[in-house]
């Protein structure tokens, strides 16, 4: 059997260490004949000459192309029709790791195992013969995970939805055509979580055959409390916190009435949030120094999740650090929003958007800087001048400059803990 493997990146890699020693359906593992290519155009598939294997694995970011007469598997795919558990499945444009991890803390809460895959967890396929019928598994998904999804999750939740990733998606109906994937092919026994006031979410939530729940949640000011527990700031966190709270309700005891169910696991709910931490790089407090605090929000890739981190701070004045890589996109609501947010002091732009976003700005609004370490000391300078917060969230991806997000957020966070 000949398998190619489309991506030699963290997924790909694992596609080849577990087939090496895992057989592909029906076919042995000694077998199968790997072939992996990497650092090709999406474009020009049709040289690879696919049509000569006999299963074609590709990675997240590679499009199905169904021109090429061959069988087309992914990771997701091939995880779903293994799987031994029940599945939560989490997606949306920004907030889907954050809610995962809630989740995950608050099942834990209840004594359930949990495996958290996807995007921010191990691949999947590297978790896949540790789980049992009885655990539970939490998937982060992002829009080009379910491109091609084939088996929906038993519990989806379908959190805010925002144009993201159109230098790879051919417009914004193929990015909502992707997500809607999450429930396409529930049945009547499964359940959609929407958030209400988001019309794709709604959309999504309410397009499959099973049951549906939506939030903002109208339920006592005595539960409140278990959300009032968070010490992540941001209204975005309550949100996520909401759906993970509904998904862990539906997953658990969907027949029972919702609020007895979070009143029978008040304690434990509250403690799990209170203990909750951001996740690295998602608006991660690093350090107070000088009576200012620094967050790495670096993980913000996009305008929305820019958007989210000037608004999770309320009135409190900020210094942004924003900019990166241009994709050579419309970049107007970014500006306006740098430039028309009220807590937001000044602006301090890097990277490749950075003339971009500067044009047309007030002068005094905002200062290019030539590098990260720059842009952190001018940062520190005006934030103890004005008593404000500096915060960097980029709203833009980091290849400009850095390796990846990560690499970004740690060499920023590098240059914070080293400030004097």
């Amino acid at each position: 059997m000949k398998l190619a493997i489309l991506g030699y990146g963290v997924e790909g890699q694992s596609v080849e260490k577990y087939f090496k020693t895992h057989p592909y359906e029906d076919t042995p593992a000694n077998e199968i004949d790997i072939t992996v290519f990497d650092n090709f155009d999406d474009s020009k598939l049709s040289e690879l000459e696919l049509e000569n294997f006999d299963v074609v694995f590709r990675s997240p970011s590679v499009r199905l192309h169904p021109e090429i007469k061959t069988n087309w598997d992914s990771i997701t795919n091939y995880f779903f029709r293994h799987c031994a558990a029940r599945i939560i499945g989490v997606t949306g444009t920004k907030g889907k790791g954050t809610t995962c991890t809630m989740a995950a803390a608050l099942l834990e809460s209840l004594g359930e195992k949990v495996h958290i895959v996807g995007n921010i967890g191990r691949p999947a396929l590297e978790e896949l013969d540790k789980i049992k019928k009885d655990d539970v598994v939490v998937y982060e998904l992002s829009s080009f995970q379910l491109w091609d999804l084939k088996k929906s999750p038993t519990v989806s939740v379908v959190l805010r939805i925002e144009p993201d990733h159109l230098d790879v998606h051919k417009d914004f109906d193929d990015y909502l055509n992707a997500k809607s994937n999450i429930v396409k092919h529930q049945g009547e026994e499964d359940t959609a979580i929407y958030y209400l006031d988001n019309s794709c979410s709604v959309n999504i939530g309410k397009s499959g055959k099973g049951k549906s729940l939506s939030y903002p949640l109208d339920i006592s000011k005595e539960l409140l409390e278990i959300l009032d527990s968070l010490n992540v700031p941001g209204a975005h966190n309550r949100e996520n916190a909401e759906a993970a709270l509904l998904a862990v309700y539906t997953y658990e005891n969907p027949d029972s009435n919702l609020e007895e169910f979070l009143r029978a696991n008040l304690s434990n709910f509250k403690t799990a949030l209170s203990n909750y931490v951001s996740l690295p790089h998602h608006l991660e407090f690093v350090r107070e120094l000088n009576g200012v605090k620094y967050y790495d929000d670096n993980f913000a890739s996009a305008f929305p999740a820019l958007d989210v981190a000037i608004s999770a701070f309320g009135t409190q004045p900020v210094v942004i650090i924003a900019g990166g890589k241009d994709r050579g996109l419309d970049l107007s609501k970014v500006k306006d929003r740098l430039a028309s947010a009220g807590n937001i002091v000044k602006v301090i732009l890097i990277g490749e958007t950075k003339e971009k976003l500067a044009t047309g700005m007030p002068k005094n609004r905002c200062i290019l800087a030539d590098d990260l370490k720059t842009a952190v000391e001018t940062a520190q300078q005006i934030a103890e001048e004005k008593s404000a917060y500096v915060i960097m969230s980029p709203g833009a991806p980091s290849f400009d400059m850095f390796k990846n997000f990560k690499d970004r957020g740690e060499k920023f966070q590098k240059i914070v803990k080293g400030l004097k």
